[in-house]
């Protein structure tokens, strides 16, 4: 995913989140409503959190160290964490208590055409937001549905984002039923129901993406359809008979890692065998460009019995197929026990 097409939507809701946040506080200063006041507070939150995500993005981009020689690249995926954090505990704790205040301690909404007046304005600008963010990830999600883009995108930003301004439009429409139920039946009670819905919604929001961001923290692989991509391409030359086992794993969004065991003839000389891992390494490039830290080992295999897995292509090797390779972790020796069920042993 470009990271411009996630800038573009954090700022457009960068934008009416602040412009919103004021109007809520002012219509909250003139109404009194809870709704108002919690809408307000969910507007600054969000302000907040776009920040965060420029921030991420911005401090994503540093040269690697001797410190951190990958470089930075996961610093987007722990401001996307924070951000689900301070959803949680800034917008969600904060309305949930307010609400139990204003059931508790119920009051009317005073001068009441401002608060729809205020809620109306809010509605078209986070539509507008919303329009935004949702057409920067139509251009990226592909035929993915939005519950398979929201859980496998690698880019945090525009996942984040859909799910806040879809929030945001959701609390409004809370906001505005709380609001019209308390000037109808005179009972400022159904104020502070809206409030307690919209904080409930934000808790929501916040784990989904507390536990999707947290995922990425911890460290995501390629995914089966780009390991078999690169595995496709390391056996497209005749440098690389077969692949051992092979190991991915994201840096950033648009950095991967690729580390692979790769079987070489037994008659290669060294001179040979860094040829054919320059020319390996060449494919996978041109194959996955986001494939830009790799290690390639080159051994020596041999497959004495496969148990019935004989014959599997490359493009098998991967997650959705019993591995006809040592599954072990980079660096081991192919021979042993198998966690794939193939018996492999270094010749």
């Amino acid at each position: 995913m470009s990271a411009s097409g996630g800038t573009k939507a954090i700022v457009a809701a960068l934008i009416a989140n602040l412009s919103i946040a004021v109007a809520k506080f002012v219509a909250f200063v003139i109404t009194s409503s809870s709704s108002m006041l919690a809408e307000s507070i969910h507007s600054l939150a969000d302000s907040g959190n776009q920040i965060l995500l420029l921030v991420g993005g911005k401090r994503a981009t540093r040269a690697s160290t001797p410190q951190h020689p990958f470089g930075y690249g996961r610093e987007r995926y722990f401001y996307a964490f924070v951000v689900a954090v301070v959803l949680f505990t800034v917008g969600a704790l904060f309305s949930l208590y307010e609400g139990y205040h204003k059931i508790s301690e119920p009051h009317g909404v005073d001068t009441p055409i401002v608060a729809f007046g205020v809620l109306i304005f809010a509605i078209i600008a986070e539509a507008f937001s919303f329009r935004t963010a949702i057409r920067e990830a139509n251009a990226v999600r592909g035929k993915q549905s939005w519950v398979q883009f929201i859980r496998r995108s690698k880019s945090p930003e525009l996942p984040v984002i859909v799910l806040e301004d879809l929030g945001a439009l959701l609390g409004l429409i809370f906001a505005l039923f709380g609001v019209t139920m308390a000037v109808v039946t005179g009972d400022g009670i159904w104020d502070g129901i809206g409030t307690l819905m919209i904080g409930v919604l934000l808790a929501c929001i916040a784990v989904i993406l507390a536990i999707e961001t947290k995922s990425l923290l911890i460290g995501e692989s390629a995914g089966p359809e780009i390991e078999r991509e690169i595995v496709t391409a390391l056996t497209a030359g005749p440098e690389v008979p077969q692949v051992i086992h092979l190991r991915t794993l994201h840096l950033g969004p648009e950095e991967l890692l690729v580390a692979a065991k790769i079987a070489m003839a037994h008659d290669d000389t060294a001179a040979e065998v860094a040829r054919g891992i320059d020319a390996a390494e060449q494919r996978i490039r041109a194959a996955v460009p986001s494939a830009r830290v790799i290690y390639l080992e080159p051994d020596l295999y041999e497959t004495r019995r496969t148990n019935g897995a004989a014959g599997q292509t490359p493009a098998q090797v991967g997650h959705d197929a019993p591995p006809a390779v040592d599954a072990g972790t980079p660096g081991d020796s192919p021979g042993g026990d198998s966690p794939g069920g193939a018996d492999a042993t270094v010749s």
